[in-house]
């Protein structure tokens, strides 16, 4: 599970470390669509995932998103500005191709 200390830290900081540096570097250009960070619950079965994707989603303090179920993908997302933060699981049917493509416009 990705809530270990380090790999928190490490994350957070090289937030702070890219938000710095764009902020101080002007002239870096910056994404004209929205940017999209993913995490992806490793469970193993999908109620597993389900209640993963859930139990973020209450930390979010959002809903899942229902569009893209009948692509086989469980997500949920908190958006700050342009910045999606999203959990996602990949469910039985779309690992193994019975659901359609999904959508790649958000």
């Amino acid at each position: 599970m990705s809530t270990d200390a380090e790999r928190r830290t490490a994350f957070i900081h090289g937030l702070r470390d890219l938000a710095a540096f764009m902020e101080t570097t002007p002239a870096v250009p910056v994404p004209t669509d929205p940017t999209i960070i993913t995490y992806y619950p490793e469970q193993s079965t999908d109620t597993g995932l389900r209640a993963e994707v859930d139990r973020i989603a209450a930390l979010f303090g959002t809903k899942v998103d229902p569009r893209l179920l009948p692509h086989g993908l469980y997500t949920a997302a908190r958006c700050f500005g342009p910045i999606h933060f999203e959990v996602t699981a990949i469910l039985e049917a779309a690992r193994d191709g019975a659901a359609g493509e999904p959508p790649h416009g958000f």
